[in-house]
């Protein structure tokens, strides 16, 4: 066997054994009620059916409400990321302070932070403020997760970018504003797809701030409506399945449509600073 053969053979398990909770989620979502626990399981549905999607996507308003609660978190905590990230990552990597260490030294050890050790300081604050169980709060409460990820990732795109290409910019007559926005953003492009798509599946399938911080239903993620039917007398599978497949087809579509930017952002990352 040659060591490509080998790489191949090793890489296919790999994604395969990924691969096999999302195929069992999806499988056990077209079940029965009662061949949940058939004895040995049934890899595949026999017969398959719809209803756990009827009764829970076609027919819970909680489900929809869920959904609509994750994306206006979501896509907000997503732009206004990418709006303060990229340029405190390109401060810190264009321009020299005393301080650009301790920065550094922070943000990495903010991403070291349980979320649950957040959650609670920031319900205690943010009563004061009237934003407990608000979409502003969610939101705040998301972004301050994934801006320090997102300036540490973006910060050696940032780097990278040639001081040359800056200064002509600006001899052109762009304001430093103006030939990072003109130059920088271009050039930094992989890594802003790469950290949307990550900050986007960080923050949609975030799910302790939506249980902490909103009190209402309507206000609730579906990430937590999920947890409805797990209850103290048993678990209802197949709508647990189904509706974890409802919340995970998002997340594939974007990995599916933005893969090679993805894969080449994280490799061109590593390469970099």
């Amino acid at each position: 066997m040659t060591k490509r053969t080998a790489l191949t053979t090793g890489s296919l398990v790999l994604v395969l054994v990924y691969l096999l909770p999302v195929y069992w989620m999806v499988a056990t979502s077209l079940k029965l009620q009662s061949d949940i626990f058939n004895s040995p399981p049934d890899i595949i549905p026999s017969p398959a059916s719809l209803q756990a999607y009827l009764d829970t996507v076609a027919s819970d308003p909680a489900i929809w409400q869920g959904l609509k609660s994750s994306a206006i978190i979501t896509i907000p905590a997503l732009l206004l990321t990418l709006a303060l990230g990229a340029p405190a990552a390109y401060g810190l990597a264009k321009f020299h302070f005393r301080v650009t260490g301790i920065v550094l030294f922070l943000l990495l050890a903010a991403q070291m932070l349980p979320t649950i050790s957040l959650a609670l300081p920031m319900f205690a604050i943010f009563s004061q403020y009237g934003l407990v169980d608000t979409y502003a709060g969610l939101i705040i409460a998301n972004v301050s997760v994934t801006l320090p990820f997102a300036v540490v990732l973006l910060r050696p795109y940032m780097a990278a970018i040639p001081g040359d290409l800056l200064e002509a910019a600006r001899l052109d007559g762009c304001t430093s504003f103006g030939a990072f926005r003109r130059v920088g953003l271009p050039l930094a492009r992989p890594g802003l797809v790469m950290v949307a798509t990550l900050t986007f599946v960080m923050t949609w399938g975030e799910f302790v701030f939506g249980l902490t911080l909103a009190t209402s239903d309507d206000k609730q993620p579906i990430t937590v409506v999920l947890n409805r039917f797990i209850a103290s007398f048993g678990t209802q599978w197949t709508n647990l399945m189904a509706v974890s497949t409802v919340i995970a087809i998002p997340i594939i579509v974007v990995f599916i449509v933005l893969q090679k930017q993805v894969v080449a952002g994280l490799t061109d990352g590593g390469l970099k600073d």
